[in-house]
């Protein structure tokens, strides 16, 4: 299996997830134009699961470093498969509630307020679990992206002022509870792996390549639960059912396997990177997706258009701290 031998690359296999945890939701802002988001999710699973399986086939079965995927699969303890495949579903509960506030408040709150906080308590999880790096700077970034975050929430709150407060009330409370429970499935994923040697890993635990396809099936499997759930009591407009996702187009289906994906592909590199990088750091630096996809939303759909000067300076200080708190994590594991 393909794997990274060196920080440099593993950073830059970091920063390659951080631009595809960012971009994914661009896929949810197409689709939603005539495409409910419960619907697009069903659409976005089934491309995480097919790029998993991809990834298995490909750079997990290629080379003569590490065990191949079918072999590793096969000698994987079922303790390690079932932390793999928990770490999908915690991530499923997280991402749907981030799908919704996405649906609610734009790219550029939901992101910066729900995968913010999972990140500060991602990579505190992460750390904990599996210290690598210089604490800190860790810490010390972390901070830094605290304050990023409350900025943003302000420039949002500024921006609608006046406007339909209750409901972006409930869309921050969405992001807030989705970054809670996200911070979480990252360490479960993680903890199924030898991080400390891919090449040769422990007996019975998991390669980054069979990790992520178990972890994609746990984020299958439960999809039949939570976003039926979420079909039948949805955030915002009126109950809906699953013959409707039939009646979709094949374009409209496409740009939500697309986005899946996407993200399963920042996943992939995320945890290809982790033994070099470390867990947290690894998984810090990827949800600095946060900026990236803040940019997708102030920039691209203009979801700031109109907010009052206050707003504009809110989020260039965001845009700093946030920057500043990576550039630390970065340098933590150097």
């Amino acid at each position: 299996m393909y794997i990274v031998n060196s920080y440099p690359l593993a950073v830059l296999f970091c920063v390659v997830t951080m631009l595809c945890w960012g971009s994914w939701g661009n896929t949810q802002k197409l689709a939603s134009k005539t495409w409910r988001y419960e619907y697009f999710y069903w659409d976005y699973v089934i491309g995480v699961l097919l790029f998993s399986i991809l990834s298995a086939f490909t750079l997990g079965s290629i080379g003569s470093a590490g065990r191949s995927f079918l072999p590793d699969l096969a000698q994987a303890d079922w303790s390690n498969i079932g932390s793999a495949f928990l770490g999908g579903v915690v991530f499923n509960a997280a991402n749907i509630l981030l799908a919704a506030a996405i649906a609610i408040c734009g790219l550029s709150v939901a992101f910066p307020v729900g995968i913010g906080l999972a990140l500060v308590l991602g990579v505190l999880v992460n750390y904990f679990g599996a210290a690598k790096g210089q604490p800190e700077f860790i810490f010390l970034g972390v901070a830094l992206i605290v304050v990023a975050i409350v900025m943003n929430g302000m420039a949002y709150r500024k921006a609608l002022a006046g406007q339909q407060k209750k409901l972006s009330a409930k869309g921050i409370w969405i992001s807030i509870a989705a970054g809670v429970i996200m911070a979480f499935f990252y360490r479960f994923v993680a903890a199924s792996m030898d991080l400390t040697n891919f090449a040769d890993p422990a007996p019975g635990k998991l390669t980054p390549y069979t990790a992520v396809f178990i972890f994609a099936a746990g984020v299958f499997v439960s999809n039949f639960i939570f976003n039926t759930i979420a079909m039948k009591h949805p955030v915002e407009g009126e109950p809906i059912g699953i013959a409707g996702y039939f009646k979709g187009k094949a374009s409209t289906h496409m740009v939500g396997i697309l986005g899946g994906m996407i993200w399963c592909l920042g996943q992939s590199f995320s945890m290809i990177a982790s033994e070099q990088a470390g867990a947290a750091i690894s998984y810090g630096l990827g949800q600095g997706a946060t900026l990236v996809s803040a940019l997708w939303g102030i920039l691209v759909w203009k979801e700031f258009a109109g907010a009052p000067k206050a707003s504009d300076w809110l989020n260039l200080g965001m845009f700093i701290f946030f920057i500043a708190g990576l550039g630390l994590l970065i340098y933590a594991g150097a």
